[in-house]
């Protein structure tokens, strides 16, 4: 029953703005959480399939303390963008690729998961109940964070007996303080996010709070955030904590490859497919960290931040600077076409807008 899973609505903290009691600001708007309306809810157990869920309140929800998720991780989630465009119309940007990622993901940890149709028409049917709270064009986005959760008790280390599949949705604008501005990164030596064999490339909610405490450490020092390098040798790149990186060398591009421990990332995948059809040649390698400090240009790629420059990298107390040109980079002609088939100036020759209606 979803009213075993939902709470009598229990009080918002104070850091969580409320849009009853204030209007946003959206040319203040920052990455964080501000309450909507309402959520998508649909569950089942492990023996059966999801089915049909519900649009209800934004609430707390009500876990068993066995639950699976809370004592062993068992969850997946998402993160995706609904965007106003300036003749009025709501769209998603390849939904299809999320949902395939969660069922992979949902695979992995042993869970089941939603359809790709069942999962794209709850993603509509959240943004649509929240539209109030989409920016308006130019001002942000409506980001919608998908969760598939093992909300069923268990004391052993085993599947739950029961799942959850949730979407709540929160009005963002840039992932990172510095907005759009070049980020300054540190490469993180001490630290490993994922080994051969784990659950690096799953969008699994175990992933991430092992980094915080790196991250953190290199915010103290001014960082925008951490790159992390492969744990066999420590040799090569692997990703940032909340993306996926680019270098630019003599008009190539290079990205590690995803084989196990680097997610793959939505616009990961976009921004090579823009490229080659750029005419760029694009390599999916190992970068050794010295081709990194040697790089023409660096970029950062994700759904929460977008399309970002590198401005610097530190590696061991060496400092490297890269040549930013708003207009001339590697990084400004791709997101250029980025943004450009997301707010409909550019053709989807693609099949990569879906819009809600």
């Amino acid at each position: 029953m979803l009213s075993n899973i939902v709470s009598s609505m229990a009080a918002i903290p104070s850091s969580v703005s409320s849009g009853c009691s204030q209007e946003i600001d959206w040319n203040n708007l920052r990455f964080g959480l501000t309450t909507t309306d309402y959520m998508y809810v649909m569950k089942c157990s492990k023996d059966e399939e999801f089915t049909e869920g519900q649009l209800i309140p934004y609430g707390n929800i009500e876990l068993s303390p066995a639950a699976a998720v809370l004592n062993y991780g068992q969850g997946v989630l998402e993160g995706m963008k609904a965007l106003q465009r300036e003749d009025g119309k709501f769209v998603l940007f390849r939904p299809v690729e999320n949902a395939l990622r969660m069922k992979t993901g949902a695979e992995r940890m042993c869970m089941p998961s939603p359809s790709v149709d069942h999962f794209i028409d709850a993603v509509k049917q959240t943004a649509l109940a929240n539209k109030r709270w989409i920016p308006p064009p130019g001002k942000g986005s409506l980001y919608i964070r998908p969760l598939l959760l093992g909300t069923g008790p268990t004391l052993d280390v085993s599947p739950a007996p029961e799942y959850t599949f949730l979407i709540y949705a929160t009005p963002v604008r840039n992932y990172f303080q510095e907005g759009s501005a070049a980020l300054n990164l540190y490469v993180e030596d001490q630290f490993d996010r994922a080994s051969r064999g784990g659950a690096g490339d799953v969008k699994s909610i175990t992933n991430y709070a092992p980094g915080m405490k790196p991250k953190i450490s290199a915010k103290n020092r001014g960082f925008s955030d951490v790159l992390y390098l492969d744990s066999v040798s420590g040799k090569f790149v692997e990703e940032v904590s909340s993306c996926n990186i680019f270098i630019v060398k003599d008009k190539t591009l290079l990205t590690p490859p995803t084989k196990g421990t680097i997610l793959p990332g939505v616009t990961r995948k976009s921004i090579i497919e823009i490229a080659q059809d750029h005419g760029f040649k694009v390599e999916e390698r190992q970068i050794a960290v010295e081709e990194l400090l040697e790089a023409d240009e660096a970029f950062c790629t994700g759904t929460a931040v977008g399309v970002v420059p590198v401005g610097s990298v530190t590696y061991q107390g060496k400092r490297v600077e890269y040549r930013i040109s708003d207009t001339k980079s590697v990084c400004s002609m791709l997101l250029s076409t980025y943004i450009g088939i997301q707010n409909g100036q550019i053709e989807d020759k693609k099949g990569w807008i879906v819009e809600i209606s």
